[in-house]
């Protein structure tokens, strides 16, 4: 008998129907003999609706509110849920994070979770219950209801597991698992059996959008063990996220990520002199907003320029800064660029493996693909291109890199 916690995604649980599927899935568990804790989000779309709502009412809405309100939608799934598992016979038990007593720093909208008690839960399952508890959500020491911010179920399933112990988190999508990249981008993209933390963790931070980062780092934090798997489909073991690394049967690379919702900023005629990059980047960090790549060129009769990414929809933010600076550090101009897309090779093989930048260069060249920044780490390779060619990079370097191919191949 072994404790499980599955979490199921806003389409999983979008209908009545689904969610009769979803306590199916769950007694079947069940029946095997395995303690069961469910956790949910919100029913697709219903965020989306609440949060109109609300900027209907205010057009800035209190963040406090929001919480309250927002956190509505996962208390429907979780009763919903639980009545559909009455209705199979089972036993069961609704919460919502409040009830379960999920801590969480006082952040609203985007709150990080601090502990769980977990006795509650543990007394329910002795006693034979399929727990059933909202994601997304949790209280403050104060008492105020707090969400964790888009995604934030991800993150409550894994925290609850990491918090029973449980011999395993299955995130259930709509999609069978983690691939070696977007299959809409490329349609001969392989399902991965295993993938290790390293790599998803990559992989989720640079775009995709299988597995949430924060949900990740947790896992990998508190060693809970991941499985990615569908909500539509009975058979097949999904990915399974995993800390071992066998290099031998290693693939030099594991998967390409990309990103289109980064825009490029660019100082011209900067000063090359001690200091100037604090000086650029200091003004954005106050600014609240995240710098992602940064390059600077090679001075020039004592000038250089000096580019870096950001969110595409902080470009403006950004520039407006920028215009700012400019006149402060004597700078010629300043530019944006909102055409551009990050393109990422993701794997731990890397490490045993010389040549692979430069087999990722030499392909995009054959493309005639121009990049424009490169920024890289152990086991990942970051290129910015222009926009029109991602998914041209993508596919080219997917076959170039044999990842069509299984491993045994």
């Amino acid at each position: 008998m072994a404790l499980i916690v599955q979490k199921y995604g806003g389409t999983s649980v979008g209908s009545v129907e689904r969610i009769r599927n979803v306590a199916e899935r769950v007694a079947k568990f069940k029946m095997l003999g395995h303690q069961v804790v469910v956790v949910v989000s919100a029913m697709s779309g219903e965020t989306n609706r609440l949060i109109a709502l609300a900027k209907e009412i205010q057009k800035e809405p209190d963040p406090r509110e929001l919480d309250v309100l927002l956190s509505t939608g996962e208390q429907v799934t979780i009763a919903l849920l639980a009545m559909a598992l009455k209705d199979l016979g089972l036993r069961a038990k609704s919460y919502t994070g409040a009830q379960v007593r999920i801590v969480t720093d006082s952040a609203h909208t985007k709150a990080r979770i601090l502990s769980i008690d977990e006795n509650r839960i543990r007394e329910d399952l002795a006693s034979g219950h399929v727990v059933v508890v909202a994601g997304f959500q949790g209280i403050d020491e104060a008492g105020n209801i707090t969400t964790l911010g888009r995604g934030g179920s991800d993150t409550t399933g894994v925290a609850l597991a990491a918090a029973l112990k449980a011999d395993e988190c299955q995130i259930y999508t709509d999609v069978d698992g983690v691939y070696t990249t977007d299959p809409r981008i490329v349609p001969d993209a392989r399902k991965l059996d295993t993938i290790t933390f390293e790599e998803m963790l990559e992989l989720a931070s640079l775009g995709s959008k299988v597995l949430q980062i924060r949900s990740v780092e947790f896992a990998g934090k508190y060693q809970v063990k991941l499985r990615v798997l569908s909500s539509f489909a009975d058979e097949g073991e999904g990915t399974l996220i995993t800390f071992e690394e066998d290099s031998m049967e290693q693939p030099v690379i594991t998967g390409i990520a990309f990103n289109r919702d980064e825009a490029k900023l660019t100082v011209l005629g900067v000063p090359d002199k001690p200091g100037i990059a604090a000086h650029i980047l200091g003004p954005i960090a106050d600014a609240n907003i995240d710098v992602d790549m940064i390059v600077q060129n090679v001075g020039i009769d004592g000038t250089t320029d000096f580019s870096f990414t950001v969110h595409r929809n902080e470009m403006k933010k950004a520039l407006d800064v920028l215009a700012m600076v400019k006149s402060a550090i004597g700078a010629r101009d300043v530019i944006g660029d909102d055409r551009i897309a990050k393109v990422s090779i993701v794997g731990v093989g890397m490490r045993n493996h010389a040549g692979v930048a430069g087999m990722m260069f030499k392909t995009l060249a054959q493309e005639n693909i121009n990049i424009q920044m490169i920024s890289t780490s152990e086991i990942k390779i970051s290129v910015i291109v222009d926009d029109k060619y991602m998914e041209l990079a993508v596919r080219a370097l997917h076959q170039a890199f044999g990842l069509d191919r299984s491993p045994a191949a």
